[in-house]
């Protein structure tokens, strides 16, 4: 009896042990839930240096979802391909008490194609697990370790990546042979902990507890610049079987130089071809315009991510007789075309994106995700967008303009700095004539041409090449009118190294004016009014960044009906501010209303005190691009 008591309680016991609670919710103290929608309680990342080919990297996380808002911290994706293999996937899930309500089987992975929506080719595979729940909150613990064979980069660490998830435990370490002690860079954080470890490696770890996010503020420094962060780097290296140094930009360019090693040969047709493009041609810029147009005839972009083909082009002679390539391969092949037209072209690799963060300059490495043609003009630089069909010659714009870009020279890498779009190259000039009716309804014949920058407004630049169905579209969306038809419409593109495109529109505005009794009210401003006012701050924290510098001018001519005058006429508006200009006019010419507007605002990085002003222009501009005129009818 005794015997089956005992087995009895032991059983119970290793039951009660087996279910024991894990992660309650109710452990977490309020203010760490407080106006957030995920608590990470805890987070280790684990980055192991074996040697200049081979590395590890650990990840356990456990995250409690407080609300749907952060159901995807429940989506677990590992990349990985033939130089990297998933050693271990492991996941559970609790609920709200912590008891554990799912624990991941194999069965429960998804492995497949990480092929991407513009990818043709990639050996990339994903192993997937969907661990959301309907019931909230819950939590959620991962781990995974995955394996690779080369050191190339190292994962940076951010304090915090959202401002709505606050963190318990944080735990961040590099452990590696003191010859490869990788480099580091710290911003906000202090200096780590280094210790010897048991098998003569060290480690240099740091550990963060109850970690509470500063808001995000817009019009702001990039994350690297706002958010408390490690970046980490080997110095050497190998990948894919290549050995390189990345302690220097020079050492990292001479390594990209060995990728394309080779890869510039050209067919014999080829190289005839192009001597017969450029024989009559005499100055570098017209040769390089004339064989980047056969490129863009000729060739496509698709993305080709196979083995090292993140990193390394496929030749030009395979782009030549495929007709496609991704930014890489298509930026060799033009490289080896300007060669055999006698002209030095550099392969370039750069940040490429509207928002993309700065290269930190002071940290050698990869720090790009695109591949652009850069050819020295005497003083001045040819930059070449090899990807697009249509972009204009020379013009690189908002995706890969105004920063820093990696130049492969002949002795190495070198930092240099793509075209700058100063905003009186960023123009938007309107001229549009409008005959306003008695009842309200208007006809307007509008004129706009968008220069530099502004050639990409709402995706112009694109819309450019489409048909004339998604043309009209896109002026239907795109012009901030209340109520009008499209009669008809011209688009005309200009190419060039500042290109320019024109729309011609002609509209029929119903109640475009405002009828009550006698008096007509007028919005002299068409189309161009300003919306936008930042929200108001107890005390901003960050400089005020604004990146793009641009002018606007319009000019409307009214035309009028007949036997109405002026009731209220406003005086002309002038704002000046550190942030930029507006100028306002509104002149009577017998029956014509005459209304011109200029507003210029600069780039720049302002102190964080002036954000009340920017907010005060801001809220002047709003208020003076929605001033009314009313008018009399005089039977």
């Amino acid at each position: 009896m005794r015997i089956a008591l005992t087995i009895l309680l032991s059983t119970l016991f290793i039951r009660t042990m087996a279910v024991e609670p894990k992660y309650p919710v109710s452990a977490i103290p309020e203010d760490m839930k407080q106006g957030m929608y995920a608590v990470v309680r805890e987070s280790e990342s684990r980055f192991y240096i074996d040697s200049k080919s081979q590395s590890s990297h650990y990840v356990r996380k456990v995250i409690t979802i407080l609300n749907s808002k952060a159901d995807d911290f429940a989506d677990i994706a590992i990349l990985y391909d033939k130089l990297r293999k998933v050693e271990s996937f492991k996941a559970n899930v609790y609920d709200a008490q912590g008891n554990l309500i799912k624990k991941l089987k194999q069965s429960d992975i998804k492995d497949q194609s990480a092929i991407s929506g513009y990818s043709l080719f990639e050996d990339d595979r994903i192993k997937y697990a969907d661990l959301s729940q309907t019931t909230y909150p819950y939590t959620v613990e991962y781990e995974y370790t995955l394996s690779m064979r080369y050191l190339y980069s190292i994962p940076d660490f951010y304090l915090y990546n959202d401002d709505e998830v606050t963190t318990q435990k944080e735990f961040f370490a590099i452990i590696y042979p003191k010859e490869l002690k990788p480099r580091y860079r710290l911003f906000k954080i202090e200096a780590p902990k280094i210790v010897t470890e048991p098998d003569k490696r060290e480690s240099m770890t740091w550990t963060f507890e109850n970690t509470k996010p500063k808001k995000f503020e817009r019009l702001s420094l990039g994350s690297d610049l706002a958010v408390p962060n490690i970046k980490v780097g080997p110095s050497l290296f190998e990948y894919d079987g290549y050995a390189g140094d990345m302690s220097s930009w020079v050492e990292y360019g001479k390594w990209i130089a060995q990728l394309n090693n080779g890869r510039d040969a050209l067919p014999d047709v080829t190289k005839k071809k192009i001597r017969d493009i450029t024989k009559d041609l005499k100055t570098t810029e017209e040769k390089t315009r004339a064989l980047y147009a056969y490129l863009q005839g000729k060739t496509r972009y698709v993305s080709i991510q196979l083995g090292i083909g993140g990193l390394q082009p496929f030749d030009a002679t395979t782009v030549d007789q495929t007709g496609y390539g991704d930014c890489k391969a298509l930026s060799n092949y033009m490289v080896a075309m300007l060669k055999e037209a006698g002209i030095k072209g550099y392969y370039a690799t750069i940040m490429a994106g509207d928002n993309a963060p700065d290269v930190t300059v002071d940290f050698p490495g990869h720090q790009g995700n695109h591949v652009i043609v850069a050819v020295p003009n005497n003083r001045d630089t040819l930059w070449l967008e090899c990807t697009s069909q249509t972009n204009p010659f020379g013009y690189l714009g908002l995706f890969t303009g105004d920063r820093k870009a990696l130049m492969i020279t002949e002795t190495g890498g070198k930092l240099v700095h793509t075209t700058r779009y100063p905003g009186n190259q960023n123009l938007q000039t309107r001229y549009a004539e409008v005959d306003v009716t008695r009842t309200g309804d208007a006809k307007a014949k509008v004129k706009t041409t968008y220069s530099g920058l502004q050639y990409e407004n709402d995706d112009l630049n694109f819309v450019l090449n489409n048909q004339y169905d998604e043309q009209k579209k896109w002026i239907q969306s795109n012009t901030s009118i209340p109520n009008f038809d499209v009669a008809s419409f011209t688009m005309t593109d200009k190419k060039d190294k500042i290109p320019s495109a024109t729309v011609k529109a002609e509209l029929d505005l119903r109640r475009f004016a405002t009828v009550s009794g006698k008096r007509i009210f007028l919005t002299p401003n068409l189309m161009n009014r300003w919306t936008y006012i930042p929200e108001k701050l107890d005390t901003r924290r960050t400089p005020i960044v604004l990146k793009l510098p641009f002018i606007d001018i319009d000019t409307i001519r009214y035309k009028l009906p007949e036997g109405i005058y002026p009731e209220f006429m406003p005086q002309p508006v002038k704002l000046t501010s550190r942030f930029g200009e507006y100028e306002a006019t509104f002149t009577l010419d017998q029956d014509n209303l005459i209304y011109i507007r200029k507003l210029k605002l600069n780039k720049g990085e302002f102190p964080a005190e002036s954000y009340n002003e920017l907010i005060e222009f801001y809220r002047n501009l709003n208020k003076a691009d929605n001033t009314k005129m009313v008018f009399l009818s005089k039977t």
